[in-house]
């Protein structure tokens, strides 16, 4: 603060009484005012939530304490998040170099399944090919009956979290029962080759805030693998 600042200020206080806001600008420019008459703490209290008077010392460790327990938590969720994502990371990892060797649709089909099921540990998994032929080992569904039951949800050609309707749900989950939110996105290489979807028992599990890009990567790869294996051309 400038000389003509602290000045103004000055003469401020001689022509008027003080008040909150005088005082306030005061020890806003003069914030080591404690630190220079440290008796002062002595005369300063706050009403505590319980009614009773604490002074500015024990106001100042309370909330000390209250931001340390809030960092606290804070480190706690990066670091479940951290483990979280090194775990989808490496399950993943390992579910793409498993595909990598599959050799037939079906192996794929049953190794994606599986994988998800049991290492990423979802609920409820899909896959649909589209396929206007009855398949043995793996699901297939005309192109026009997926269109018909859920082909509101492709529009964008990107994946889709949400609550979806219970006919949306039964279709994607046929076996599953409780399903409250899905994701889902298309496989597509040169031409649409069908479907992978995930779903939960927890309504909120899958929503439009939910990042997807391990879902989304994971149809990359399945979608390049699939092109190239014999029943998707």
């Amino acid at each position: 603060m400038s000389a003509s600042e602290n000045q103004a200020v000055a003469e401020r206080s001689r022509h008027s009484e003080l008040n909150d806001e005088i005082v306030s600008e005061y020890l806003k420019n003069h914030d080591d005012f404690l630190q220079r008459n440290p008796e002062m703490l002595d005369y300063l209290h706050i009403t505590h939530a319980s009614g009773s008077a604490v002074s500015l010392v024990e106001k100042q460790a309370s909330v000390l304490r209250e931001r340390n327990t809030a960092l606290r938590q804070q480190l706690k969720t990066l670091t479940a998040n951290a483990r979280a994502n090194d775990a989808l990371f490496r399950h993943t990892r390992a579910l793409v170099i498993t595909l990598l060797d599959v050799d037939s649709l079906e192996s794929l089909y049953s190794q994606f399944m599986r994988s998800l099921a049991r290492d990423f540990e979802i609920e409820h998994v899909s896959m649909i090919i589209y396929s206007d032929e009855a398949a043995t080992g793996w699901r297939a569904e005309p192109m026009e009956t997926v269109k018909n039951q859920i082909g509101g949800l492709f529009k964008g050609h990107k994946a889709v979290c949400g609550t979806l309707r219970k006919e949306e749900l039964r279709f994607l989950f046929p076996e599953g029962t409780g399903v409250g939110s899905a994701a889902l996105v298309p496989l597509a290489d040169d031409k649409p080759i069908g479907l992978i979807a995930v779903g939960s028992s927890d309504a909120n599990r899958y929503n439009s805030t939910v990042d997807t890009l391990f879902l989304s990567h994971i149809a990359d790869v399945l979608q390049k693998l699939m092109s190239r294996l014999p029943g998707t051309r």
